[in-house]
């Protein structure tokens, strides 16, 4: 982590994500990242002078089991966007180690014809176990992309799990990529993580494995006609694609854009996009209240003397877990 003295000003940050500066808005997208009382201070005055110049990008999800092709998906289908003229940002959420709570960083090299397009920017983040979680962060990082002039945000999640849940909540459009050919089409794969998606694709329908794509393409198109119809009227849809070939892509971007195009005629784009904002708002306060009660000197001192016990059980983990929040409160009364 940057030293605070190697921080830039908040006009500064400020100037350059505005202008462009991809060096700026990295610096940027840091600062944010970080859980210093200080750069925290720094980051809220960057992003309030910020937010009046987000928001006119299309934020579109993009998860799927390991395996299923997802960096080489988003490597030629980014290709595609910028080769249409869009300004393209990937923020690829990689896995933490859960030796040092760092990320893998991963996705950027696996990208290495995009990461090295200065038409795209690139940016792996951690998705760690620390306090804020994925969600805040990563939502950050977006709006500063968005107010750098990006119009495009791809998200990339490390795999089917709870950061889905989380990326969902900050998207336009979620996109779940899918493999044929692996048993079951429909098993290995939380229904509502199939709930949640506005389409389905199947990569790697290519060569051997086309025939084995478009078998699925079927059954997975008949499965989601026995999920409920959403509130906003979209049906998911089911498309194959090669990520390798980049067969398909065209269509996909086509169907995004389409989405896009009904939710803003009927109203649910900017609803769905009000609604985030609540959530962000609520999400940001449990995220200071834990980080408030996990750094409070009281808290700390008492639940270190008492963690030894907690772990062999001698005293309920339940009952100290109230005695602690009331310890919080009470220190806070004083």
């Amino acid at each position: 982590m940057l030293k605070k003295k190697n921080r830039l000003s908040a006009q500064a940050y400020i100037d350059g994500v505005l202008n462009g500066d991809r060096m700026v808005l990295s610096r940027a997208i840091t600062l944010v990242e970080s859980t210093l009382v200080s750069d925290q201070q720094l980051s809220e005055e960057v992003m309030e002078a910020v937010l009046p110049y987000t928001g006119k990008s299309i934020r579109v999800g993009i998860t799927g089991v390991p395996g299923v092709g997802k960096s080489t998906f988003i490597e030629q289908f980014g290709t595609m966007l910028v080769d249409q003229g869009h300004k393209l940002a990937v923020l690829a959420i990689d896995p933490s180690s859960p030796a040092s709570r760092g990320s893998i960083l991963g996705d950027k090299t696996r990208m290495e014809q995009l990461s090295s397009d200065k038409r795209a920017y690139i940016r792996p983040s951690p998705a760690g176990t620390t306090l804020g979680g994925v969600s805040a962060r990563t939502r950050e990082a977006m709006l500063l992309c968005e107010a750098a002039g990006f119009d495009v945000i791809l998200i990339e999640t490390v795999g089917v799990g709870q950061s889905e849940t989380a990326v969902k909540g900050m998207t336009d459009f979620f996109l779940l990529l899918m493999l044929a050919g692996a048993g079951d089409e429909l098993q290995g794969i939380k229904k509502g993580i199939i709930e949640m998606c506005d389409a389905l694709v199947i990569n790697k329908a290519d060569g051997e494995n086309l025939e084995a794509a478009k078998k699925a393409r079927r059954e997975y198109a008949n499965a989601l006609h026995l999920f409920a119809a959403k509130e906003n009227g979209w049906n998911p849809q089911v498309k194959i694609c090669s990520g390798l070939s980049g067969h398909g892509l065209d269509a996909i971007w086509e169907m995004v854009q389409d989405f896009a195009e009904k939710m803003k005629f009927n109203g649910f784009f900017e609803l769905n996009r009000s609604a985030q904002r609540v959530n962000w708002m609520h999400e940001h306060i449990r995220y200071l209240l834990e980080m408030k009660f996990y750094t409070d000197p009281v808290i700390k001192q008492n639940m270190g003397e008492m963690m030894e016990k907690i772990r062999k059980g001698e005293v309920s983990a339940i009952s100290k877990a109230k005695e602690f929040v009331d310890l919080f409160l009470h220190s806070k009364d004083q």
